[in-house]
């Protein structure tokens, strides 16, 4: 015990001496993405006590040999000061060690934060809901054994403090709340059903709502801070862990907050992709309600449907349910004309229809996807509309509320993401397109509504958008002789200019840790950051795979999740121990 305390105050000197004499700059790391796999792979059974006998272990392998390793450690034995290449590969060995230790409790905290179903639930707040209770109990267990100061700002924000109340201000942001589910559709192609609220691990993926968005964030974050206060670095400002509960669903939960607490002078969301994301698309919502209407005319009759649970995300599969008094009739028509539907429009979605008891069950099976990426997924909600038009227009059909609906998101939305049939498309040569997805579908006695989400780049004014958004489908609604009310909402993109030590220094931490190529970002999603002072995300997907996180079958991977581990804490690290972040 003693041996350690002295090693750490020699770490304490030693970085006080960098501080002190302007050595904490943009410095590369002299441990590359190779050697820190041979660290990884060569220490994988050992659980160091601490920061010094790691240090001990990894100047032992032979794959760090002339490395800097020992000249590092002896530097620390000595009390001498570090330079900057030596303080960055101080900074990079600490990422690594909360990996190598700390790897199995991760994992298993990760397990229990999934097996809460943090998800909300119509007609029940938020900040009332017990399961969003019982999460802030398990990570006020968590934090308080880690060292950390923990608040529960009124249900809605939980707050997980590092470092003395001194310097500026760094928020971290992460959300416990979930999209919804359909159990239905946890199923892998082999069969495999699967629990959303178990992390199944199968391979290298872990399966399980919240593993991809966000409850990784969560974790990966608390361990960092765990190591950077168990390792008592000489943090010139502090940190705040904000933990929203409804980031997915309202954004109201953070502004409660900083209504009652400083806003963060920094602000990086732990809830995108890598390397650093400076630019965000502006998040709209067309909602469409029409009124329940009786059947006319002949034909079949529509009484049920399904789509999207959410705005924000595209379901992998849509349901209609059909009464009929020819249901083998229908059933062998719609299997018929889906083929014929399928082949015209892709051949990359399939229709089937079946009896289900006294009613005909008619599936269009797409692929889900967040709604900000609509062209990584097959939109089953446009395919679905788009064929129930068809049929209804072929009489088969009888005209109803369905029929309306389906008849305006055709004529209006199509099968594309791209806002055609309305003329609303335009490109940002940085940001992208703006992308329109038919998502969100919901029945009551009264109505049906639909959604379209929208996300915008920079190039146009949210309000006119919706200006001609509102004055097109209502001439639409008016010359189609449809009844329908419309809600719609556009906010402003967010762009950051990326100038700054700081954000520099992300860019560093994820390109060397990940071995990607040197650029900032855009993305389509939408963080808490979006109109908070020098926000940014920073990771936790890549943005060359597919991000899972509103999908079916979400996973994250064991391999991603330890590189997210390893990428926090230096990340903490580094911007609590730099001189000046601008």
């Amino acid at each position: 015990m003693k041996m350690e305390q002295t090693m750490n105050t020699k770490l304490l000197k030693g970085l006080i001496l960098c501080v002190s004499l302007g050595l904490s700059g943009l410095a590369s790391a002299s441990v590359d993405s190779e050697q820190a796999q041979a660290i990884v792979s060569g220490l994988s059974d050992s659980k160091p006590a601490s920061f010094i006998d790691f240090l001990n272990d990894v100047q032992a392998l032979s794959a760090l040999q002339g490395a800097g390793v020992s000249e590092l450690h002896e530097a620390y034995q000595s009390g001498a000061e570090l330079n900057a290449e030596q303080e960055a590969m101080l900074l990079r060995l600490l990422g690594l060690y909360a990996r190598v230790k700390y790897s199995d409790a991760a994992l298993q905290t990760l397990r229990e934060l999934v097996l809460i179903p943090t998800f909300n639930v119509e007609g029940v707040a938020q900040h009332e809901n017990p399961e969003f209770l019982r999460f802030a109990v398990k990570l006020q267990s968590v934090a308080e054994d880690f060292g950390l100061s923990f608040r529960n700002i009124g249900d809605r924000i939980y707050e997980i403090s590092l470092g003395e109340e001194i310097g500026e201000r760094i928020g971290v942001h992460a959300h416990a709340d979930v999209v919804p589910v359909n159990p239905a559709l946890w199923v892998l192609e082999d069969g495999t059903q699967l629990d959303p609220f178990v992390v199944t691990q199968i391979g290298d993926r872990m399966y399980g709502r919240g593993t991809q968005d966000d409850k990784n964030g969560i974790v990966v974050s608390m361990y960092a801070m765990r190591v950077v206060q168990d390792e008592k670095l000489p943090l010139l400002r502090h940190f705040k862990l904000l933990v929203d509960t409804r980031e997915e669903t309202g954004g109201d939960a953070m502004p409660y907050y900083f209504e009652r607490n400083p806003i963060p002078d920094y602000n990086i969301a732990l809830d995108g992709s890598y390397p650093v994301i400076i630019a965000e698309k502006g998040y709209g919502t067309v909602m469409a309600s029409f009124p329940t209407r009786a059947a006319t005319g002949e034909g079949a009759q529509i009484v049920e449907l399904s789509g999207g649970l959410a705005t924000n995300q595209i379901p992998a599969s849509s349901t209609v349910f059909i009464r009929s008094e020819r249901s083998e009739a229908l059933v062998s028509t719609l299997n018929e004309e889906g083929a014929i539907f399928a082949a015209r429009n892709g051949s990359n979605f399939a229709i089937r229809a079946a009896q289900d008891g006294a009613r005909v069950r008619l599936d269009v099976l797409g692929v889900s996807a967040h709604s900000s990426e609509p062209e990584s997924g097959v939109n089953p909600v446009s395919r679905m509309f788009a064929f129930i038009d068809q049929l209804a227009g072929q009489g088969v059909f009888q005209r109803n509320h369905f029929t309306d609906a389906a008849r305006y998101a055709t004529a209006n939305w199509g099968m594309d993401y791209l806002g055609t049939n309305l003329q609303i498309g335009y490109e940002d040569s940085f940001m992208g397109p703006l992308t329109a997805a038919q998502t969100f579908v919901a029945i009551d006695a009264d109505h049906l509504r639909t959604a379209v989400n929208l996300r915008l780049p920079v190039g146009r004014e949210p309000a006119a958008l919706v200006d001609q958004l509102r004055n097109s489908l209502n001439a639409w609604a008016g010359e189609n002789g449809i009844t329908m009310q419309l809600d719609i909402s556009a906010s402003d993109p967010m762009y950051r200019n990326p100038e700054g030590a700081w954000v520099n220094a992300l860019l560093d931490i994820a390109v060397e840790n990940l071995d990607i190529p040197r650029e900032f970002g855009s993305s389509a999603g939408g963080t808490s950051i979006h109109d908070l002072p020098n926000g940014v995300q920073f990771g936790l997907a890549l943005a060359t795979e597919k991000y899972t996180g509103h999908n079916a079958n979400e996973f994250k991977t064991v391999e991603q999740f330890l590189l997210d581990l390893q990428i926090a804490t230096e990340m903490f690290a580094k911007l609590g121990t730099m001189p000046a972040l601008q």
